[in-house]
C-alpha cells in the first residue's frame, strides 16, 4: 500500500484503539465498526498477532503491537469485503449471460422453467468463481492496493457495496 493508504490506516487504527481503551466492554459489545471489523477477520492470524504482542516486555512495544493487530484487522476486513463483492460480480454477470442467450436462442421461457434455470446458473456461476479463485483474490489485492491511493473511491465502494 502506498504511504497515503498507510497514514489513512494509521489513522484509523489510532481510533479504534481510542475506542477500545476509552469504552466499556458493554459500549464495545455495542459497538458496530468493532463487531464488523471482528466478524470479518482471519482468526488464526489475530490470534497469531496478539499471542506475540502479550509477549513485548514493555508498553510501547504492545501499543505498537495493538496497533499491528489493529491494521492487520482492517486490511482483512477491506480484503474480505471486495473479495465478496468481485465474487458477487462475477457470478452475477456469468449468470445473467446465461440467462441472456438462453432467452436469444429461444425467445422466452415461463416462470417455472426460469427457477429451475436460475438455480442451475447459480450452481454454474458458483463453480466457475471456485475455478478463478486464485484469479479473483490477486484481482482483490490489486484493487486493494489501487484504492490506497483512491480514498473517496475506496469509501465509496466499501460503504456502499
Amino acid at each position: 500500500m502506498s504511504s497515503v493508504a498507510d497514514e489513512e490506516v494509521d489513522e484509523i487504527a489510532q481510533e479504534i484503539m481510542s475506542k477500545i481503551e476509552h469504552a466499556s466492554s458493554k459500549e464495545l459489545v455495542e459497538s458496530d465498526e468493532i463487531i464488523k471489523i471482528l466478524h470479518l477477520t482471519d482468526i488464526h492470524h489475530a490470534k497469531t498477532l496478539l499471542q506475540h504482542m502479550d509477549e513485548a516486555p514493555t508498553r510501547s512495544e504492545r501499543d505498537v503491537g495493538k496497533k499491528a493487530v489493529i491494521k492487520a484487522l482492517l486490511l482483512s476486513t477491506w480484503l474480505q469485503r471486495l473479495y465478496f463483492i468481485i465474487r458477487s460480480l462475477v457470478m452475477g454477470i456469468l449468470s445473467a449471460s446465461v440467462t441472456f442467450l438462453f432467452i436469444l436462442y429461444f425467445g422466452s421461457i415461463n416462470v417455472r422453467l426460469q427457477v429451475v434455470f436460475g438455480m442451475f446458473t447459480f450452481v454454474f456461476s458458483l463453480a466457475v468463481s471456485r475455478l478463478f479463485d486464485m484469479q479473483i483474490v490477486k484481482a482483490t489485492k490489486k484493487i486493494v492496493a489501487f484504492l490506497g491511493y483512491h480514498k473517496s473511491l475506496r469509501n465509496f465502494v466499501l460503504n456502499h457495496f
